[in-house]
């Protein structure tokens, strides 16, 4: 007995040190169309959509606590057109660590002019929130599941390489089913193109741009994790990692998942590239200027050094 008791309380930490995948931190904001004093029913949203993202397993790896993959969502009820029917735009930010420092890098920036802006929703206090992918309760658990696939997928894919494919086939499939069950701007393949959720999954699942993912991969598994040993190999990795970028944005010039790539790296890239091999900085300059040439003037930090 006295054997058996440690290995007990052993598994019982072990078991306890396992965590769900997600690390969210969920905002409800109201914006200034939305006048109301009854403010207990956004605060209860914003704890059983937290709720909803954290607790539930949504792969079947084991995480532990201190690897769940950080995000936020921030949420901006636009319209309220009864007491439980809203119309919101949703911000969607994650990043993931990198090997050997204090540092986030920055993986889905949906931010600013890509926000999510096609929300409509049912909810009232105290909803219970069911989800099963293949018969969808409510476009409440089909935007939250659809968001935290994304998230996993492109996590995955920064550790290993395709390694989100499962994960994007899964958004894709809530997104053609979201689209005949409840509608809406968001889950339509021709309102808002090519911005919309219908083409976010889209590139990630389509072949054609599989270079773009790829990238994701060089650049920060073998490029961000190992820049604490050799800073001039790693920036070279990701000089090549911005070459599939490139590849991608030549077979579809409007893919989605180029932009926000682009999006969310842009200020790293300059701090990558504004130090080291002076050719490779040039080269890196002029390549992202042909991706974001809009940025032309923020890029020439990098050979202001």
């Amino acid at each position: 007995m006295k054997k058996v008791l440690p290995i007990l309380i052993a598994l019982l930490f072990a078991t306890g040190a396992r965590a769900q995948e997600l690390n969210a931190n969920v905002v409800v904001n109201l914006g200034p169309q939305v006048q109301t004093t009854e403010r207990t029913v956004f605060t209860d949203m914003e704890n059983a959509f937290t709720q909803f993202l954290n607790n539930r397993k949504w792969t079947n790896d084991n995480f532990n606590v201190e690897e769940r993959i950080d995000c936020n969502l921030i949420i901006s009820i636009e319209k309220m057109n009864s007491v439980s029917s809203f119309e919101a735009a949703v911000q969607i930010q994650s990043a993931r660590p990198i090997y050997n420092s204090n540092y986030q890098s920055i993986l889905l920036n949906m931010a600013q002019n890509y926000a999510d802006n096609n929300w409509d929703f049912d909810y009232v206090t105290s909803q219970p929130l069911e989800f099963n992918e293949n018969s969808l309760q409510n476009n409440i658990t089909a935007m939250l599941a659809y968001y935290a696939y994304v998230i996993i997928g492109i996590d995955f894919d920064s550790f290993s390489r395709l390694g989100g494919t499962k994960y994007f086939e899964k958004a894709r499939n809530i997104a053609n089913n979201a689209d005949q069950q409840f509608g809406g701007n968001g889950w339509k393949q021709f309102v808002s193109p090519p911005r919309n959720r219908y083409w976010l999954v889209e590139n990630f699942n389509n072949p054609q741009l599989q270079s773009a993912r790829e990238a994701i991969y060089d650049y920060h598994r073998l490029g961000l994790d190992t820049f604490d040993q050799s800073p001039d190999e790693s920036r070279k990795t990701i000089l090549e990692a911005l070459k599939k970028i490139q590849t991608a944005n030549r077979a579809n010039p409007n893919a989605y998942i180029v932009t926000l790539f682009l999006f969310a790296k842009a200020d790293e890239l300059i701090n990558i590239f504004s130090q080291g091999d002076l050719g490779t900085r040039r080269q890196a300059y002029d390549l992202l200027v042909q991706l974001q040439p809009t940025k032309t003037a923020e890029f020439q930090k990098i050979l202001s050094n």
